[in-house]
């Protein structure tokens, strides 16, 4: 008889593309339940689903260590079932500079710590996530281990020449603008006038009008953009810009780096794991120092090696083969 399939119930609160991959290698391998967390309003909803996945299940899953991660992982020690959690970030993080991290919540500390107490694996994708979660949550950290996500370079590729142009990609919000830097993006380029900057992102909130109070006439910004059409200002731009306080392992940039564009970051979290020796680094919340190195990486030819460092550090297949082998160890 062929061998049972282990049951896994996949628990997130969206479906972002690091997410959708996880969920792509679990069911290309595993049976695979999903469980979607909307929130407060739809939290009953939310705890009966989870119930009865968790006693279908043979293992939890769970994206973000946050409150559905919290259900999941209670659930799975009362009904001896296996857990694993992957950590994004925010939940570790700790910053009062920019009151960033659920670390400076009491009620949220105590979720957390919960969670990475009890998962039966932890999975941080950078050194830096299991650091602050040692540090900030006062854990152990016996059971994290970190498995950074992985990046397509066959669907992230050059295509084309590249132009005298910068960009940068994030949601927009007021939480946000102070942690990804995108204040001192746009205010950068007032320092370029003659180069073309590009803010490409959702407008969750209002607080795109305070960019566009800061923008000089070349910043330009395309609110939500498909996939199709992002690559396309991958393959087009010269640099991409990383500006952030705080990151996990930053999606965007690896994917920018694919596609050679030359990388300009901070020195925070999992942005020097991403870039290395292949970009320019800048000091938090400078946007003058920004825009020297902006100059700098318009006439560099660092964008091929930029993506043979993510080509060979974060391959597809090596996540897949790593998830599976810490599934069926447990």
């Amino acid at each position: 008889m062929p061998k049972k399939k282990p049951k896994i119930l996949f628990v997130c609160p969206s479906f972002s593309s690091f997410i959708q991959n996880d969920l792509d290698i679990l069911r290309r391998h595993f049976d695979v339940r999903v469980v979607r967390y909307h929130g407060k309003k739809r939290v009953l909803k939310f705890l009966i689903e989870t119930l009865k996945g968790v006693l279908w299940a043979d293992l939890t899953f769970s994206w973000f260590a946050d409150v559905h991660a919290f259900v999941a992982v209670l659930l799975s020690k009362i009904f001896i079932r296996k857990s694993i959690v992957v950590v994004g970030g925010y939940e570790v993080a700790k910053v009062q500079e920019i009151n960033y991290g659920a670390m400076l919540k009491k009620w949220k500390t105590i979720v957390v710590k919960f969670v990475l107490k009890h998962a039966d694996n932890v999975l941080t994708v950078d050194d830096s996530l299991k650091k602050d979660a040692i540090k900030n949550a006062k854990v152990g950290g016996e059971n994290i281990k970190t498995v950074p996500t992985r990046y397509d370079a066959r669907k992230f590729k050059m295509n084309g020449e590249k132009e005298n142009l910068v960009i940068t990609v994030s949601y927009i919000t007021n939480n946000i603008i102070k942690r990804k830097g995108l204040d001192t993006f746009v205010r950068a380029a007032k320092y370029l006038p003659d180069i073309e900057f590009i803010l490409i992102g959702k407008y969750a909130d209002n607080s795109i009008e305070y960019l566009k109070s800061l923008a000089s006439p070349n910043v330009k910004f395309t609110g939500f953009i498909p996939d199709e059409e992002l690559i396309k200002y991958y393959q087009r731009a010269k640099v991409y810009c990383q500006l952030s306080r705080y990151e996990g392992l930053p999606n965007a940039l690896c994917e920018a780096m694919l596609c050679k564009c030359v990388p300009i970051g901070t020195n925070y979290c999992g942005i020097p794991t991403a870039i290395g020796d292949t970009g320019f680094y800048v000091p938090y919340g400078k946007p003058k120092t920004t825009a020297e190195a902006i100059k700098e990486a318009l006439k560099s030819d660092k964008g091929k090696a930029a993506r043979e460092r993510i080509k060979m550090m974060f391959p597809m297949v090596r996540r897949e083969k790593e998830l599976i082998r810490i599934i069926e160890k447990i």
